[in-house]
């Protein structure tokens, strides 16, 4: 600023010099036109003093290349036309002297060009006095500045020693004694004392804040106070009472503030706003739910109020007025009395092994069937099978049972699985005491620590409990025709007595050569329909229909689907009432007992593969008619020729040849031979031959192949450059 008002006090100097020698001379002012550098430039001169102006146009002109700015050079050419207007009294000169001073403005406008570091960056400081003014006409014009100055710079700002950000400012190898602290003083010892071992830690959030920014909001969160609703006084927050706030007393003054806060929210939350005010409230809450985030801490925020408000009610109660309403609080020494407890669980008590109290949900004292989705360890060995007793652990649970193993079908039937499928989970349908869906299961066969395979047999999840999902598995029923009509058979042995006829009515039933049926009713055996044998019974016969006839050689059989009745077993584990050393036993499987009594395993003869034996069949010749034969075509005529009983003459009688005839026949045999060895040596060449050309062939084939891959390789790379220029 200082050298702003500096160049503005030389300019109208200069011009106060140029009207007093205008007004000594006589203003003989013409315009000259001349060339320089291509372009015509015009000047106003007067023969007198033409070349002290030019002396002066051209110290001027380089004034005017140097000059800071537009406003600058307005401001200079204003002050100085002001002044010479006032210094001049006649009015002709007046009138020749702002003519000659504004085209001389004009023409130094239209020749200087604009400096845009100085349009963009300001007036170049080297003087750190400059700036601090600067600084404090921009703090002076606007207010607002201090929201965006950066933290520390306001304390910067009124520090005496120069900033040492302003590298072009002062030189950085000096030393300056204002930023020394008298560290004599002890409120600026005091003001470090947290900053070591032994002070205050918890002030640490407070260091590197400004004091004077944060003033105002220190004197409403650490100022004196009333509080109106409880008529409470509340003083400064010091550093003697920061460790107040261990006070019950403190405590619970808060929370009863809370609660009634909270209470005084629900009674006049609303009450007193107006139509369209519920209106905006209203869609505010709306948008509000849209945001979880929001909507969570508000619900939170409730909650945590609601919970000081009943701890606030409930500490105003005695003990047993509380434990009646809250019931016993965490943390409330318990002592157990349990009744109707067999003597064993005292006699083979054991301190070592704690026993776990804990309680069961509604529904879970019941017993019912449960479904569970359970999988085979993979460090099991064996497999599992349907209906042998396995030990389940389900929550405070541990029984022994005889689950059924199903799969469901893409059709939603639960199929019936003999054994545990492989690497992946089944339904497992059992009976025994409830548990609720998502519990987890742990299946063993054996509680014995002495046992070598991994002990753990199975895990799932229960799925739902008293279920009454249907388990069904698959029965194949054959029989066989005693009786045959056109279209309808009596089969026999499928079924064991009319009711089950009656059962299945309706069912489809095939043969093995494929014709369709369905059983009809039970039939009806007159006395002369079929023989009766001794001891047969005449009970389940049914009455089937067929897409056609059928043969008594074929055999009838009936698919089926029937229910899996799940055992109702139930075995709870009784570990506590017996030593521990002893090993708890409960039902073994069927291969136990079969090991245990060395029964062997049951052996179904039919169940065996065998290879298919069929019997050859025979068919009978087939006769045509002689007058058939003879109406026939010579192709289409039997050429059989019926066998001879006797050989012919040619095979019974042998031929002795002649000496001649001898070496005829042996010559001939001899030339057949020469003819023989020849071909065989002309088929070897020409398979010889043959391998050199395939192998020549499968040479120029590799190589045909390997240059069509190179040509088409070239080619779809031109295509993918050609695509990529297209794009382009």
């Amino acid at each position: 600023m200082e050298s702003n008002e500096h160049s503005e006090g030389s300019s109208d100097s200069e011009g106060d010099n140029d009207d007093i020698q205008l007004r000594d001379r006589d203003v003989d002012l013409r315009e000259e036109v001349e060339v320089c550098n291509g372009r015509l430039r015009r000047r106003a001169v007067s023969a007198n003093f033409r070349d002290d102006f030019d002396d002066e146009g051209t110290d001027e002109d380089a004034n005017d290349d140097e000059d800071s700015g537009d406003d600058q050079l307005s401001g200079d050419s204003a002050s100085s036309a002001d002044d010479s207007g006032e210094a001049s009294d006649p009015e002709d000169e007046l009138e020749n002297t702002s003519k000659w001073k504004e085209s001389l403005l004009a023409r130094t406008m239209s020749r200087r060009s604009d400096n845009l570091m100085q349009l963009v960056y300001g007036l170049p400081s080297t003087k750190l006095g400059s700036v601090a003014e600067e600084n404090d006409d921009s703090e002076a014009n606007s207010s607002d500045d201090e929201f965006f100055r950066p933290k520390g710079q306001k304390q910067q700002a009124k520090n005496e020693s120069p900033s040492f950000g302003d590298i072009d400012g002062e030189d950085c190898s000096k030393f300056f004694k204002a930023e020394l602290k008298d560290w004599s003083n002890e409120d600026l010892i005091k003001s470090i004392r947290d900053r070591f071992v032994t002070g205050n830690w918890s002030k640490a959030t407070l260091r590197g804040q400004d004091t004077d920014d944060r003033g105002e909001d220190d004197e409403e969160m650490y100022g004196d106070f009333e509080d109106l609703e409880t008529g409470e006084v509340h003083m400064a927050q010091t550093d003697e009472n920061v460790e107040a706030k261990d006070d019950p007393e403190v405590e619970e003054r808060r929370l009863k503030k809370l609660a009634q806060r909270a209470k005084f929210d629900a009674q006049y939350d609303g009450s007193e706003l107006s139509d369209d005010e519920v209106d905006d409230v209203k869609k505010k809450s709306r948008r509000e739910q849209s945001n979880e985030g929001g909507y969570f801490d508000k619900l939170k925020e409730e909650m945590e109020l609601r919970k000081q408000m009943n701890i606030s009610e409930l500490n105003d109660l005695d003990e047993e007025t509380r434990v009646d309403i809250e019931g016993f609080r965490t943390g409330t020494y318990v002592r157990l009395e349990v009744h109707g407890v067999p003597f064993e669980l005292v006699e083979h008590f054991d301190p070592c092994h704690p026993i776990l109290v804990g309680g069961i949900g509604l529904g879970e004292e019941n017993t019912g069937f449960m479904q569970a989705s359970l999988k085979r360890h993979r460090w099991h060995r064996k497999v599992l099978k349907t209906k042998d007793p396995i030990i389940v652990s389900i929550g405070w649970r541990r029984f022994q049972t005889t689950p059924v193993y199903a799969i469901e079908d893409r059709n939603g039937r639960h199929r019936m699985l003999k054994y545990t499928p492989e690497h992946m989970h089944c339904f497992a349908m059992f009976w025994g005491p409830l548990a609720p869906p998502k519990s987890g299961v742990l299946a063993v066969q054996n509680l014995s620590n002495n046992q070598v395979p991994f002990r753990i047999t199975a895990t799932g999840w229960v799925q739902e409990f008293n279920n009454t999902a249907r388990i069904v598995k698959k029965i194949k029923l054959t029989g066989t025709p005693c009786k045959i009509f056109k279209k309808t058979a009596l089969i026999k042995g499928m079924f064991t007595s009319d009711l089950e006829v009656a059962r299945f009515e309706g069912a489809a039933i095939r043969t093995v050569s494929g014709i369709r049926g369905q059983v009809k009713k039970a039939a009806k055996i007159e006395p002369g329909d079929m023989l009766k044998r001794k001891g047969e019974n005449t009970e389940g016969i049914a009455r089937c229909t067929f897409e056609d006839r059928i043969l008594m050689s074929d055999i009838v059989f009936l698919r089926a689907w029937v229910n899996v009745e799940v055992p109702t077993y139930s075995n709870p584990v009784t570990t506590a009432l017996q030593p521990r050393e002893q090993t708890w036993q409960g039902m073994r499987t069927t291969a136990e007992l079969r090991k245990a009594h060395n029964i062997p395993t049951p052996h179904n003869k039919d169940s065996v593969y065998k290879p298919i034996e069929r019997k050859p069949r025979k068919f009978n010749p087939v006769e045509i008619p002689a007058k058939l034969q003879q109406l026939l075509p010579f192709k289409s005529k039997p050429k059989d020729t019926a066998k001879q009983k006797k050989a012919p003459v040619e095979n019974r009688v042998p031929v002795i040849m002649q000496p001649s005839e001898k070496k005829t026949h042996a010559a001939i045999q001899q030339l057949r031979l020469i003819k023989h060895e020849k071909a065989k040596k002309k088929k070897i060449k020409e398979q010889q031959k043959k391998k050199a050309y395939e192998a020549e062939k499968a040479k120029t084939e590799l190589l045909t192949k390997k240059r069509q891959r190179e040509e088409r390789r070239v080619r779809y790379r031109e295509e993918d450059k050609q695509k990529k220029r297209a794009r382009r």
